[in-house]
């Protein structure tokens, strides 16, 4: 692999959701080694510290269906400048999370560079409710709706106004819990799934690979991963707030990232909802960076 100039934000943001500690993710993630990891396979690593987040403000707007909006669009849109500006560098953002609605910041940001972006959405959720869908009103569970423009205007009008993804472009892997409200979005709008009944049948290389088959067809010209923990099985990583039993294995993960290593396809990334409080000697943390650590290069042989 190619040696990359890769910039870290943290985003310390638990305000999408309803449990405490996911903020502490990106020090989780930093305190298992992501840097060291990362600049051992010769990649120049520029850790940028973590967009500053007001947790004083939680449930300030309890009238709207949409909790703690207003700091998650000022952090969101922080975000998305920040983006703007590592890729104008010309390096690589990879992001810490904090909960997933940090991806609505991170593809604002990478839209304002790329016309025809392709997304990866590694996840047991598919993220893509809107106020009028979601049974919680969790802005976590709503970063892909609004990225293809359905959901407040606000989060979906944050940094440029309209949608940041085309929903063709997007790739859903290992989705194992889905609304009723998102699964009618899914047929309507044609995004591609994969669900962990494609995993089991078919295995991880055929998926992976049809994947990218796909992304290529499509002419995309990056490819976001947005990988949310939750994606594996809670047998691997406990600590998360959403862990939904019979996910992807920690093999067929690194498989994965190796699958998407060797393609050279990714242009950007981010590992979200580490929960260190929820987690086990953080255990979490340490399989985020054994998977950023096969993303970026790191072979057995």
């Amino acid at each position: 692999m190619k040696k990359l100039a890769i910039s870290i934000i943290g985003v310390p943001l638990d305000l999408g959701q309803s449990r405490r500690g996911v903020d502490m993710g990106p020090s989780a993630i930093r305190y298992a080694g992501a840097v060291e990891r990362i600049e051992s396979l010769g990649h120049h690593v520029n850790d940028e510290g973590d967009i500053l987040v007001d947790a004083s403000t939680k449930n300030e707007n309890k009238d709207l269906q949409l909790k703690n909006l207003n700091e998650v669009v000022r952090v969101d849109t922080k975000l998305a400048q920040k983006v703007a500006e590592i890729v104008t560098q010309k390096r690589f953002p990879l992001v810490f999370g904090g909960d997933h609605s940090i991806a609505i910041g991170t593809l604002a940001g990478l839209a304002e560079h790329y016309k025809n972006l392709g997304v990866i959405w590694y996840d047991a959720h598919a993220d893509l409710n809107t106020a009028d869908t979601s049974p919680s009103g969790n802005i976590h569970g709503m970063p892909l709706a609004v990225s293809i423009g359905l959901g407040h205007e606000r989060l979906v009008n944050l940094y440029s106004d309209g949608p940041k993804v085309q929903p063709e472009n997007v790739v859903i892997i290992g989705a194992r819990s889905v609304d009723p409200g998102e699964r009618a979005l899914i047929k309507e709008r044609g995004i591609k799934v994969f669900s962990m009944h494609e995993i089991d049948r078919y295995g991880m290389t055929a998926v992976m690979e049809q994947a990218m088959d796909y992304l290529r067809s499509r002419n995309v010209d990056g490819v976001h991963l947005s990988l949310d923990l939750d994606g594996l099985d809670p047998l691997y990583t406990p600590g998360v707030g959403t862990p939904v039993p019979g996910g992807i294995s920690y093999r067929e993960s690194h498989l994965a990232m190796e699958m998407l290593e060797d393609s050279g396809m990714i242009t950007s990334a981010e590992f979200v909802e580490v929960n260190p409080i929820l987690d086990a000697q953080n255990k979490t943390a340490d399989v985020a960076v054994g998977l950023m650590g096969t993303l970026f290069g790191e072979k057995l042989l």
